[in-house]
């Protein structure tokens, strides 16, 4: 019985070490291969996001269209042209320089300017101009000139900047926006007309001393009166005179005679010795104008003079 006993505790005793030892053997082979699981599960995750590599969903500026309205080959349909235009005051109160971010004139246009006096002017070849038509429309303008890459307008006396100046700067604004056509050219001999030209441009003909003097005002003058507003144009010279035609805001400026004299003048006797001095070329339609203002103002100094001749006595009366 005693050994019965004794057998039987240790079979128990030999089958619980059996157990022990395959239980550890079972957690000595799942440990590995579920720390493999766990290795293998970290490396396919995905690799954490930093601030500036985090996904934003995509928000629209102000000025900003969506990229399928905008075509990779240029602006879309609906884009429309930006510009700038400044204004400078010039040495005349009756004339400003306006100066878009866009050339006024073509690059292979014959002269450096144009000016357009009457409203007819702007529809005669050769270089008839519907902005031109436009800013002579409005009340109190009476002359535009173009340059190459500014557009001065000049007023009446007694106009009021403050009311054309919003008018002319709208006109100019929408012309160039839209892409019109600023000066359009008439072929040469249309209409009886001559091609125009330079009248500094040097040419063939010319002797030394009208070559000199063409280089100097080209040069050293010209660039000055651009910058003013204006032009100059070479008329002629003869017996020593050099006769000049200024333009733009130099024809109507108050010191357009001393510009003349003390400016133009002495600096073309200074350097040619042929020169005797400067005068200034008015066209006919000036002179008519001239003549016509003068008759206006002796009328009203006339009818001044009448008006204070009927008033004397009662003035006069006690």
């Amino acid at each position: 019985m005693s050994m019965s006993n004794t057998s039987t505790t240790m079979f128990r005793r030999a089958l619980l070490s059996s157990r022990l030892a395959t239980s550890e053997c079972t957690a000595r082979t799942i440990r590995p291969a579920f720390a493999a699981y766990r290795n293998v599960s970290s490396s396919a995750r995905l690799p954490t996001l930093t601030a500036s590599e985090t996904r934003r969903r995509p928000t629209m500026r102000p000025n900003q269209q969506p990229v399928s309205q905008n075509p990779l080959n240029g602006l879309s349909p609906t884009s429309k042209r930006t510009i700038f235009i400044q204004t400078e005051n010039t040495p005349n109160p009756d004339a400003l320089k306006f100066i878009p971010n866009h050339r006024v004139l073509p690059e292979d246009f014959p002269i450096t300017f144009l000016e357009y006096l009457s409203p007819r002017s702007t529809l005669a070849p050769p270089h008839p101009s519907p902005l031109a038509a436009k800013l002579l429309d409005v009340e109190g303008v009476t002359s535009v000139f173009y340059g190459a890459d500014f557009i001065t307008v000049t007023k009446a006396g007694d106009a009021n900047w403050a009311h054309i100046k919003p008018e002319v700067f709208s006109i100019i604004t929408q012309a160039v926006t839209s892409g019109e056509t600023i000066v359009t050219t008439v072929e040469a001999g249309a209409d009886g007309e001559e091609s125009v030209e330079d009248s500094l441009s040097y040419n063939e003909d010319d002797d030394e001393v009208v070559g000199m003097i063409k280089e100097l005002l080209e040069t050293r003058i010209r660039p000055a009166i651009q910058e003013d507003g204006g032009d100059i144009e070479l008329r002629g010279f003869e017996d020593g005179i050099v006769m000049l035609k200024l333009r733009g805001a130099c024809r109507t400026c108050d010191s357009s005679t001393v510009t003349l004299k003390n400016g133009i003048e002495s600096m073309l006797m200074h350097y040619i010795e042929e020169v005797k001095g400067v005068e200034q070329v008015m066209d006919e339609e000036e002179v008519v104008s001239m003549h016509e203002f003068a008759r206006f103002e002796e009328k009203l100094r006339q009818q001044k003079g009448a008006a204070a001749t009927a008033s004397a006595p009662l003035d006069s009366a006690p």
